[in-house]
């Protein structure tokens, strides 16, 4: 610093003045013994950083360009990718016109002397600019003062995703880029050539997803310190699901075709029905627990594949209860057959139903006869209530008795070994209409 040294009696006062920089001569900056930049002398004579281009006047251009270098994680259960990206800015500042038509690339730490806009991601919940070997920064100076200025950052951005259609699902993410402090009338944020401002993202390889395309916006951010420009890149990732289909679907539909094995053997095989049953119904209690644990417990989505896996352990679930009621059915039907029957025995019952019957149609028949205006009518199963003279709440019970009986008679089983042979057309019929709405469903709407 230069230094003027001033003495007064008893006092002695030191008064030191800065020495003003100047980008034009790289003296100042890297040592007596670098030459000067051609035609930068005194360049920054009165130059402000901290006020904009045009300060005062009309806002300032920002042309925007992106390369995505890699997208390294998209998570499910915290909704966010990370992705490092090259953003490169260009503007023009009339205070750093020089003459000639070349451009200039300066040292990074250059930055610090001039104006440079306050952008930043949008819900973005991390980020950092790389620094190895030194800070990963460009700044690039034409002679029309227009100036470029490429960062490299990775950052994790929030991504809202809807997982009811999860693994068949596309997600929509975003990368949006804005002014923290310069509003619209200070600053007016553009791409620099549509979509074609955007570079790599096409050549991306990720684990789960594919990148279906992507566009470029332009919006507006209202708040309530202003309007702000905001750039938006949009992106569509579709989810592999070649994966899940050999992870979760073939195994569980395995075990739904293994559950249906018990069909061909016998009723009176218990111990190798029941654990096929048992064995099929915790195998897909283990399969839906494994294909939970890959997502957080605070999804409360209810998943494609959710659904899916419901579906089969439903079916498997069935085929043990179908054994079960063919089963008792069949037990019960060998505890109505006593030992002790025998021919004498059964024309014995034979008489007595005979008896009961000519008793209960002569006591009808003189009934009948004593009641003109009543026509009942007793048949094997049902009686048909059409008296004039019954009472309404008595016709009532009667017709309630006959639904009761006939829905009795659909669910009595008269042959249980005809359960099985039911249960091994209607089980995989019913799965592959079910297999085929649930694939329609989720793929094509």
């Amino acid at each position: 610093s230069r230094c003027a040294q001033h003495a007064r009696p008893h006092v002695t006062v030191r008064i030191c003045v800065p020495r003003r920089c100047s980008l034009g001569h790289a003296s100042n900056l890297r040592g007596s013994d670098t030459t000067s930049l051609p035609g930068f002398e005194n360049l920054t004579m009165g130059y402000n950083k901290y006020l904009r281009p045009y300060f005062g006047g009309e806002p300032v251009q920002i042309a925007m360009s992106l390369d995505i270098a890699s997208i390294s994680s998209i998570s499910e259960s915290d909704m966010d990718y990370t992705a490092t990206i090259y953003l490169r800015q260009r503007w023009t500042d009339p205070r750093l016109v020089f003459h000639g038509n070349k451009s200039f690339t300066l040292d990074a730490r250059l930055v610090e002397l001039l104006w440079v806009p306050d952008t930043y991601i949008v819900e973005s919940k991390k980020s950092f600019l790389h620094d190895v070997t030194v800070g990963n920064r460009l700044i690039r100076l034409f002679s029309n003062g227009t100036i470029l200025y490429a960062l490299r950052i990775t950052t994790t951005v929030a991504c809202n995703m809807d997982l009811s259609k999860y693994p068949m699902d596309t997600q929509t993410c975003r990368l949006q880029l804005e002014s923290w402090g310069y509003d619209e009338n200070d600053v007016i944020f553009t791409w620099l050539r549509g979509n074609d401002s955007v570079h790599g993202i096409e050549k991306l390889r990720l684990s789960q997803y594919t990148v279906e395309r992507y566009y470029t916006l332009i919006s507006k951010s209202q708040q309530e310190t202003g309007s702000y420009a905001r750039l938006i890149l949009q992106f569509e990732l579709r989810r592999n699901i070649l994966y899940f289909i050999l992870e979760t679907y073939v195994p569980s539909t395995l075990l739904v075709m293994l559950s249906w094995v018990s069909f061909w053997i016998t009723l009176d095989s218990v111990p190798a029905r029941t654990c096929i049953g048992v064995t099929t119904v915790l195998s897909m209690t283990t399969l839906m627990i494994g294909s939970r644990s890959s997502l957080s417990k605070t999804n409360c989505f209810i998943k494609a594949i959710d659904v899916y896996l419901g579906i089969c352990f439903s079916f498997i679930f069935g085929a043990l209860v179908e054994y079960a009621v063919a089963h008792y059915s069949s037990s019960q039907k060998c505890a109505a057959k006593t030992p002790q029957e025998g021919p004498a025995n059964e024309l014995t019952k034979e008489m007595e139903e005979v008896n009961i019957t000519n008793i209960l149609s002569s006591s009808i028949t003189s009934y009948k006869r004593k009641i003109s205006f009543t026509s009942i009518e007793v048949s094997s199963d049902n009686v048909n209530c059409s008296g004039l003279t019954m009472k309404t709440h008595e016709k009532i019970k009667c017709v309630l008795k006959n639904k009761m009986h006939r829905i009795i008679g659909y669910f009595t089983i008269q042959n249980p070994s005809n359960v099985d042979h039911y249960s091994k057309l209607l089980f995989p019929l019913f799965f592959m209409l079910v297999n085929v709405f649930y694939w329609a469903y989720y793929l094509y709407f």
